[in-house]
């Protein structure tokens, strides 16, 4: 953020507004600790604020402070709706285009309320009157971090508000061991320790909760996974048959995709992960190194994302999904042997 970004976010918060903060459809550990650490903190300033989330999230996430009071726009649209309208401020979280929120795109075009970007992805779009974007961030969580410490108030930083920062920056960088993970992000993980994020409990809510059916499910993935040495790439498929024989719930194939790339010699990882009531094969892509999974997506499965983590998309089936990645991939053998 600049002078200007400060000066303009400090005189619009001077004044009592109406928040809505609005994270992506799907929202990951990222977008949901940032959507909550922000709204706590600006209930702390006297604001009214709501998280207004496009759809349901994953049950490892739903134990966060502040969760029981997110209104889900595809379950509650009259009280989604009503927010809005009242709305004078929204804040957009980990995301940089309004075609990420799904069927909540129309509800937000053309409102009159002031829009706060803040994101680390790239190519973002220009829809916010004030745009804090940087993709070198570790997280979206780390921004807002950043954002509460630009507006001089990170002794308003109170445990909750640190607990869901903690868990969002945990998250978006794999425990800490993604090359976004700086020295910064690090000294700010203490301070929100020191602040009363409690790591060890943090960690078990997030990855120790598992179901049995989920652990069944991630034995048939790696059982599905193909290996392809001569493109040091590894990708894995699921059905919507397998998926509902193992009683799928939201969130019970996050991180699955990562396995492929924890194989001596592979770079490139991927899920493809079978959905009928949506009628697409969606698509989690993964990298180490140099080869940008951002742009692959982007060119050929309608998606984007970071330069090792992105995600896509695909109408076809799952077999012609696969059958057209694999003749997709032939044209990569060198920028994946280099």
């Amino acid at each position: 953020m600049n002078l200007a970004d400060i000066t303009t976010v400090k005189s619009i918060l001077s004044q009592p507004q109406k928040i809505v903060i609005v994270p992506h459809k799907n929202p990951d550990g990222d977008a949901m600790g940032a959507c909550l650490g922000l709204c706590s903190f600006l209930k702390g300033m006297g604001q009214t604020a709501h998280v207004v989330s496009p759809n349901d999230y994953p049950k490892f996430l739903k134990w966060m402070p502040g969760n029981d009071e997110v209104v889900n726009f595809e379950w509650q649209p009259q009280e989604a709706y009503k927010l809005l309208d009242e709305a004078t401020v929204i804040f957009t979280l980990d995301f940089n285009d309004l075609s990420r929120i799904g069927s909540m795109e129309a509800a937000l075009k053309d409102r009159d309320a002031d829009f706060i970007m803040i994101d680390h992805h790239q190519q973002p779009s220009d829809y916010a009157k004030m745009t804090y974007s940087d993709v070198t961030m570790s997280s979206t969580c780390e921004m807002v971090y950043n954002f509460i410490e630009y507006l001089g108030l990170t002794n308003s930083i109170t445990a909750d508000i640190a607990t869901n920062l903690y868990t969002g920056i945990m998250t978006d960088t794999g425990s800490f061991k993604y090359r976004s993970t700086s020295s910064k992000t690090h000294r700010v993980v203490a301070e929100l320790i020191d602040k009363g994020a409690d790591n060890m409990e943090i960690h078990r809510q997030v990855f120790d909760t598992n179901s049995p059916s989920r652990l069944h499910l991630l034995g048939v993935a790696l059982s599905n996974m193909v290996i392809l040495p001569e493109y040091k790439t590894a990708y894995i498929t699921l059905t919507q048959d397998e998926l509902d024989q193992h009683e799928f719930k939201k969130g019970d194939t996050e991180g699955f995709v990562n396995y492929g790339l924890t194989l001596e010699g592979i770079i490139f990882a991927l899920i493809f992960i079978e959905n009928k009531e949506e009628g697409i094969i969606k698509i989690s892509l993964r990298s180490v190194g140099d080869f940008s999974v951002n742009q692959f997506a982007r060119e050929h499965f309608d998606g984007g994302g970071h330069d090792n983590a992105a995600g896509g998309k695909s109408d076809l089936s799952m077999q012609e999904t696969v059958d057209r990645f694999n003749k997709i991939l032939k044209n990569y053998k060198s920028e994946l042997n280099p």
